[in-house]
């Protein structure tokens, strides 16, 4: 794609420069002049002009460079660690299968990992898998780019998988990126939704754009496979009824070479100075800016520490310095899905939203009645935090005695 200013039909009257908002547009000699550079191809600028004098020049697509009919089926990486499987990969194996159910096409998981990554695949299996691509070698026991991107691109051009999802965690925002670049595919990270198209039978692709100030619907009509990487707990993981152990697995020949190994690794270290794992709470209670203050973060502890959950808080809290990146919940932040989520003096931007939409129950205490957190509450107390944190916990410590 390209743009370009026909500076013969060019007024000079600014609009495309106010309309920019990546500001890639200044006037010279009361002219338009583009800063290619700078310029995402948005094309907000093309819908501005009242004179038809930007062009914006899409690239049609090369017939006959890549035979789409010969891509089948859902594939899901497998990402585990010291030999437990990640649960996102439980997640999308889930999603999967729904998404096959339109698609009319089977699912399978890809399984790389040393001989004893076997034991786990009757679970793959439980999820919705219809098959296991495995690969074994010692050098897979845990993720090392290099090899893995070599040998997973050799699985994709051979298996041709219509559609492949990746968990966005670390592991998976390294692997897929790198993937996509070996098999000219495109990808789309960090999506909140996936669905299939009606009618072009096509994966829709949705995730925040513009700073989570929209969400955007992406599309791979051109190129196989349609790739993208889902945040954790966008998904709920649910064991299929009737499935069980089965045998559909094809085994593939790791395909490794000697400059994939000059990484070696010599140990692995936790890191202790994480203290929450917000993902997998089953009670999240959040701090907002409506707190006031962040010594009151203590007030947000105390009905976390009665609930037996865990301390969440918005981007402000820690931008602002109130509390550790850990707890911040939202599109760069955790995606958390527990069965309570109590959001304190959090408006609910939607920045803000992305990442606890899935809760079960989400009870918002706020004092603005137009707040946004309400649209999407199971249950809102009208009303000024600081007054209602304290009072819930004192009647929680009392109904338990």
């Amino acid at each position: 794609m390209g743009i370009k200013i026909l500076q013969d039909k060019c007024a000079g009257c600014t609009l495309c420069v106010k309309a920019c908002p990546f500001g890639a547009i200044k006037m010279e000699t009361k002219k338009a002049v583009i800063d290619l550079t700078a310029c995402t191809l948005c094309g907000a600028c093309v819908s501005t002009c009242k004179f038809n004098a930007i062009e914006l020049i899409k690239e049609e697509a090369k017939s006959g460079t890549a035979d789409l009919s010969s891509y089948k089926n859902i594939w899901v990486f497998i990402e585990h660690h010291l030999g437990e499987i990640n649960p996102v990969s439980y997640e999308l194996l889930t999603e999967a299968k729904k998404l096959s159910e339109d698609l009319k096409c089977e699912v399978a998981a890809v399984l790389l990992g040393d001989e004893k990554i076997e034991n786990g695949i009757d679970e793959l299996f439980s999820y919705g898998a219809d098959k296991v691509y495995l690969s074994t070698h010692a050098e897979f026991k845990e993720y090392r780019t290099a090899p893995y991107t070599r040998t997973i691109t050799e699985m994709i051009k051979k298996f041709k998988p219509e559609i492949f999802l990746i968990g966005a965690t670390t592991t998976g925002r390294d692997l897929a990126a790198r993937l996509a670049i070996r098999v000219n595919a495109g990808l789309t990270a960090d999506c909140t939704g996936l669905s299939i198209d009606p009618k072009k039978k096509i994966l829709n692709q949705t995730r925040p754009a513009f700073g989570g100030n929209i969400m955007a619907t992406i599309i791979s009509p051109n190129h196989r496979p349609q790739m993208a990487t889902v945040r954790p707990k966008v998904f709920k993981r649910i064991k299929c009824q009737g499935a069980g152990a089965k045998v559909d697995i094809i085994k593939f020949d790791p395909v490794i070479n000697k400059e994939d190994l000059v990484v070696k690794i010599l140990g692995l270290i936790k890191d202790e100075s994480i203290k929450v794992n917000l993902q997998e709470a089953e009670i999240i209670v959040s701090g907002g800016r409506g707190i006031s203050d962040p010594k009151n973060f203590k007030m947000v502890e105390e009905l976390a520490a009665v609930l037996s959950g865990a301390v969440g808080a918005s981007r402000a809290t820690v931008d602002a310095g109130w509390i550790s990146a850990h707890h911040q919940v939202g599109q760069t932040g955790k995606t958390v899905a527990p069965k309570l989520y109590i959001a304190c003096g959090i408006s609910g931007k939607i920045q803000h939203l992305v990442g606890m939409q899935g809760s079960d129950t989400i009870v918002a205490i706020n004092k603005d009645p137009d707040a946004p957190i309400f649209k999407i509450a199971t249950y809102g107390i009208l009303g000024d935090c600081l007054e209602v944190i304290p009072a819930l916990t004192r009647k929680i410590k009392e109904l338990r005695g």
